[in-house]
């Protein structure tokens, strides 16, 4: 597990899906089993699970980029595509918590989703994030998915990775020259920066998180609007940091409406 995740031993705790916690986080063991499950049925159907973005030659020379890549959650063949980035402080990878559950939601919905598992660190994330887009660019006619009004969603540091790559577009950040996403997807982060080249944007935050002040992404959602960019955005009360899919909360539900609002972004 720690492998997947790309984890520290500082920044975990429990050793069991019902005992596991991350920084920030806890987990939905229900939710983790249905993933597992669902991953095992892919590979004994021989669909692939999984993709590497970096070549055996970068692997030899960055080690570290060898656990690097995409999971692969398939919907329809040839509709469009979202990649998911799981949160952690740039220290760690929470996917099981962050991206694993809200690929499979994606997918039921139709639509291809990947999680992408990053290194850790700023600058790396974010060159993984513009490698995978370039990568699934690159062999969209191979995965079978359609790369018009593709999403980029994340939570938390994967918010940041998501809300910049639309800002800049993967060759900002070595990949390569590429559109923008069609939307963007964000939950609980402070990031501020923003353009009037930036995608549509649908964002959930809980009114009690200590780490993202959800007046802060208020302001950026509302500026955004203001240059005419098509924005949602969702307070929900007394929710703290890493709510996740928000499953028995009153942001329950919440994950539909981002794809409704991804949606409208196609027509």
């Amino acid at each position: 597990m720690k492998t997947v995740l790309r984890i520290t031993d500082d920044c975990y705790s429990g050793h069991t899906l019902g005992t596991f916690r991350l920084t920030y986080y806890g987990a939905d063991p229900k939710k983790n089993v249905e993933i597992v499950y669902f991953l095992k049925e892919q590979a004994e159907e021989r669909n692939r699970i999984f993709y590497d973005i970096y070549s055996e030659e970068e692997k030899l020379a960055d080690p570290a980029k060898r656990d690097t890549g995409l999971f692969f959650f398939r919907g329809n063949p040839g509709a469009r595509f979202a990649v998911c980035n799981a949160g952690g402080a740039f220290a760690f990878v929470g996917a099981m918590h962050d991206s694993f559950p809200h690929a499979p939601e994606i997918s039921k919905a139709g639509f291809n989703a990947f999680a992408l598992i990053y290194r850790p660190g700023w600058k790396t994330a974010f060159e993984d994030l513009a490698r995978a887009i370039s990568f699934i660019f690159r062999h969209a006619k191979e995965i079978e998915v359609n790369t018009d009004c593709y999403s980029l969603c994340g939570g938390s540091a994967g918010a940041r990775m998501a809300a910049d790559l639309g800002t800049y577009s993967p060759d900002a950040f070595g990949g390569d020259r590429l559109p923008r996403p069609g939307t963007v997807v964000m939950q609980y982060t402070g990031h501020e920066r923003y353009s009037r080249q930036d995608p549509p944007t649908f964002v959930a935050v809980g009114t009690n998180d200590w780490i993202a002040d959800w007046r802060v992404m208020k302001a950026r959602t509302d500026a955004l609007a203001a240059l005419g960019i098509p924005t949602e955005f969702h307070a929900y009360k007394g929710l703290g940091h890493g709510f996740g899919l928000g499953t028995g909360t009153v942001a329950e539900g919440w994950i539909q409406e981002a794809i409704q609002f991804w949606k409208k972004q196609m027509l």
